[in-house]
């Protein structure tokens, strides 16, 4: 009996301590399984935060991708040109993560405003009748204007000073519209559509001219070189980039042009706050981009990088 009774208490307690260590680690478990939900929401939380931070400094920024060394694309499809690289800059400089996309060029400014990116940087000049329906941040680099020619056009030596600033046009500048007007009279000129250069052809100010029109600067750089233009309007590092490329006879005629229809430089180009409300939460971020993008240029231009990328991909410093 008293083996029996030792046995049965020595049973008891170890079913007991069985029971009691299976109820502890029940509750143990229960407990991490607690402590592992409240870490796992809490991650999640945390990446929600972070992710939504991040989306927040992401931005795009739309290009044409056919306008050479301002931007355009290499063998491979790559963007590349001086607004693509400083594009790259700024947005170090902003601490931002940018995508670069590419747009064609009539349809940029509808595309901004659909919010298909979030700003413009395409050898996009600043002017008055563009301020209407965009915000531009300070110029970043001077856009010069020129005719060209292929060699041997009768065009070729006209009596002009180097360059005329169309704002307020002094003496020299009204007397080499009128010899201008005189040379073009009667000629096929041909530009993009939808740019600075068509509007200064389509102004009056160099008569009345037969103006053929072209989607991309590429269009208009063959024509030229065919012969079914007499004379071409664009950016005038747009003419030399070509001719150093394809090795064609093109050549810089007349004055180089500046201000008036030409515009204040080369900005990048932004959404208007009241598009969206100014008190919105979008409007409120796209003055913040503007500002953001003001202070980088301030940056790059204090630092040499302008001057850097515009001596690289034009041969000379455009910086403004």
């Amino acid at each position: 009996l008293g083996i029996f009774h030792l046995q049965s208490t020595t049973k008891f307690f170890f079913l007991n301590s069985l029971f009691c260590e299976i109820l502890v680690s029940n509750l143990l478990k229960e407990k991490n399984m607690n402590i592992l939900k409240k870490t796992i929401f809490s991650v999640l939380a945390s990446l929600l935060i972070i992710g939504n931070v991040y989306a927040s400094d992401k931005i795009k920024i739309g290009t044409e991708g056919a306008y050479p060394p301002w931007n355009s694309k290499d063998a491979s499809g790559k963007l590349i040109g001086f607004e693509v690289e400083l594009a790259n800059w700024l947005c170090i400089y902003m601490q931002k993560d940018c995508t670069i996309v590419e747009q064609d060029w009539d349809g940029m400014i509808p595309a901004l405003q659909m919010r298909k990116f979030d700003a413009i940087m395409a050898g996009m000049s600043i002017t008055d009748e563009r301020k209407k329906v965009i915000t531009f941040s300070q110029g970043y680099a001077d856009e010069v204007a020129s005719l060209a020619v292929m060699k041997g056009s009768s065009l070729e030596g006209m009596d002009t000073p180097a360059g005329i600033n169309l704002t307020k046009p002094n003496a020299a500048a009204k007397k080499a519209l009128k010899t201008l007007t005189s040379a073009l009279a009667g000629k096929t000129v041909c530009t993009q559509t939808g740019t600075i250069h068509q509007n200064f052809l389509q102004s009056g100010d160099v008569g009345s001219v037969n103006v053929r029109t072209y989607k991309t600067q590429d269009e208009v750089n063959l024509d030229l070189s065919s012969g079914r233009c007499d004379v071409a309007l664009a950016a005038a590092v747009a003419f030399t980039d070509y001719a150093e490329k394809s090795g064609k006879s093109v050549v810089l005629v007349g004055p180089t042009f500046s201000g008036g229809a030409f515009g204040n430089g080369v900005g990048v180009g932004i959404r208007q706050t009241s598009q969206m409300g100014e008190g919105s939460d979008q409007g409120k971020k796209d003055a913040k981009l503007l500002s953001d993008f003001n202070k980088a240029i301030d940056t790059a231009r204090k630092n040499g990088k302008i001057s850097e990328l515009a001596i690289k991909w034009f041969g000379f410093d455009a910086s403004m």
